[in-house]
């Protein structure tokens, strides 16, 4: 079938619904509309053959993404490997590690200063210098397609830098570019949002507007005042931004992380959070995506608990994100290794087991971001834990600063008056290797090892997507190293995204050694994962009840394979009284035994399978 035939065929699927949104939301904008479709048919004509044998290969089959085999894994270029062109030379290392999905943060071009990280991009179709060239970009995702590995790349479509071309003219003062962001001439329409629109980081970044003295004008910035929010109620934005995201497509890029999704439309009177006109563009991107590269996913960054992160997946007929963050359990589980207490996470994995098992969610126990205590602290007051102290203790307690604790972990926007902060630190860290090895106490160390074995199994044993983060397969530490930098050193954020150090990755071939331990310890769970009926996207989990406050039990089951899995969050020995059935082999430790009352180690996992 020829290009413009199969182009044809998709936009007549989509066509109808399409128009019919985008003239919802900009009414009376038929004619950017057929902008928009030129656009589309043009990055349809561009779009690389083995690009499209790879769309055509995923239409067949939809549900490619949810093997379970599936591993990501997120790394900073620089980092990991200095360059793009670095990474492609050690994908064989990636793929030692069992990763079929990898995600580099953001590379785009932005500042040296002010740049979040990457977030404040000041060129979407550039990639940042010091890491290479789009051609690089190019290159590595076709030796990744080789190696069956998906790569993944932020969309940063809330916001662009303060440098970003569109800025640098609205700020000459050009209409048409102010017109692209919010500006206002006093603060007057500024007072009126903030009356209802919370602010994002009221300690480091009060409020929602930065005041530009050389224009005499107020510009919206939800996050920093370098990244100026963009505005979608103006189609040149919404078209343009369009063409950028496939451009990307077009460069190999099979996942497009959609960052800050429920921030993208702001509306006077309201929280600009979660708009429905949020959902109409996300749907458009859903449709545009499936016209032109049908093969890439997007994945939603929304930040909260399931129940209400669940719009983003859209409907059966009107699927908006393929993948989701599952960011609650991931708190939760910290939440649960502070407290030794697993009721706020077994009732969350409730909610999560009752969706229906279409809706895939990320899994992961750190990012390249903080951990926020957004936990669900109506349920915690059951447990007589109220919010503000109980943020304070696990601030203290993961800080090292509460008595007993082996956590090493340095707090984010750190609020003294409320209590509110957010945790930073490598998983190794805060699961208390560094302090073991400091001390050179055998049995701390053994206890941080299996602590950290033990977050693994649980969060690959989520229904979902795991995702590592790049270092902690060989347990790397805290990096201190970015407080003698200037321009990180304000962001402790930086303690986790240390430089990757392969003479310690060496180390996984020792036997005995850290890196060697939890390497192969993390790649047997990934082997196991892949290997068993039980781990499918189409089985049925639950939890049990295990009458133990520090332990949890999920039951995974599909065509007569049921896997009895149990954590022990404690770093004492407990006993699961469960009943889940009789002789089972312990995929873990190789023993067998009955999934009833389970004798379990201190912060030890273990994998019941019974055939």
């Amino acid at each position: 079938m020829g290009r413009e035939t199969l182009f044809s065929r998709r936009m007549g699927r989509h066509y109808d619904e399409l128009k019919w949104l985008y003239c919802e939301l900009y009414e009376g904008g038929i004619e950017k509309f057929q902008e928009l479709c030129g656009l589309m048919e043009q990055r349809s004509r561009e779009r690389d053959e083995k690009f499209r044998r790879l769309d055509r290969k995923r239409e067949e089959n939809p549900d490619w993404y949810k093997r379970s085999d599936m591993v990501g894994m997120m790394m900073y270029t620089d980092a990991f490997a200095g360059t793009l062109k670095g990474v492609k030379e050690k994908l064989g290392y990636i793929t030692e590690c069992g990763v079929r999905c990898l995600h580099l943060m953001p590379l785009l071009d932005s500042p040296v200063v002010n740049n979040d990280g990457g977030y404040a991009v000041s060129d979407f179709t550039k990639v940042k210098e010091s890491l290479g060239t789009m051609a690089d970009l190019k290159e590595l995702a076709e030796e990744c397609h080789r190696r069956s590995i998906s790569l993944c790349l932020d969309f940063v479509m809330n916001h662009t830098s303060e440098e970003h071309e569109w800025a640098r003219r609205a700020r000459a003062g050009e209409k048409e570019y102010q017109d692209r962001y919010f500006f206002f001439d006093s603060y007057d329409i500024p007072a009126q949002y903030e009356k209802t629109c919370p602010q994002v980081f009221p300690t480091t970044a009060p409020g929602n507007f930065t005041w530009l003295e050389d224009v005499r004008k107020y510009v919206m910035t939800t996050f920093y005042p370098y990244q100026w929010d963009l505005n979608y109620a103006n189609p040149d934005v919404f078209n343009i931004m369009v063409d950028n995201l496939l451009n990307l497509a077009n460069h190999g890029v099979d996942v497009l992380r959609i960052d800050a999704v429920p921030y993208i439309w702001k509306e006077l009177g309201t929280s600009c959070r979660n708009l429905p006109q949020v959902h109409t563009i996300v749907r458009m991107l859903r449709m545009i995506c499936e016209v032109v590269c049908p093969g890439v996913l997007l994945l939603g960054e929304v930040v909260m608990e399931p129940a209400r992160v669940v719009p983003y997946f859209g409907t059966v007929e009107k699927p908006e994100c393929h993948m989701l963050y599952n960011v609650t359990t991931m708190a939760s589980i910290w939440h649960t290794l502070a407290t030794g207490k697993v009721s706020l996470l077994k009732h969350q994995l409730d909610v999560i087991n009752g969706l229906p098992g279409e809706y895939v969610f990320l899994n992961y126990l750190r990012c390249h971001d903080d951990i926020g205590w957004g936990l669900e602290y109506s349920w915690l007051q059951k447990e007589e834990m109220e919010e503000v102290p109980h943020k304070k203790f696990l601030n203290a307690y993961f800080t090292g600063n509460w008595p007993g604790s082996m956590a090493r972990g340095e707090l984010y926007n750190d609020d003294p008056a409320s209590g509110d902060a957010r945790l930073c630190g490598t998983t190794a860290s805060l699961c208390g290797l560094e302090a073991a090895e400091e001390s050179g106490n055998p049995e701390a160390l053994n206890q941080a090892l299996a602590c950290d074995l033990m977050l693994h199994a649980c969060m690959m044993t989520l229904s979902g997507i795991p995702m590592l983060y790049s270092g902690d397969e060989i347990g790397e530490l805290n990096d201190y190293s970015y407080k003698s930098d200037p321009a990180k050193a304000a962001d402790s954020r930086y303690v986790h995204r240390g430089k990757f150090h392969w003479e310690a990755a060496e180390r996984r071939k020792e036997q005995g050694a850290v890196e060697q331990v939890l390497f192969d310890g993390i790649g047997k769970l990934e082997r196991l994962r892949r290997d068993s009926r039980a781990f499918l996207s189409t089985a049925s989990v639950r939890t049990a009840e295990t009458h133990d406050p520090a332990l949890l039990c999920l039951v995974r089951e599909l065509e007569g394979e049921k896997l009895t899995a149990v954590f022990n969050f404690s770093r004492e020995p407990r006993t699961a009284w469960i009943r889940e059935g009789g002789d089972c082999r312990d995929l873990l430790s190789g023993e067998r035994l009955e999934a009833e009352n389970v004798a379990m180690g201190p912060f030890q996992a273990r994998w019941l399978l019974q055939k």
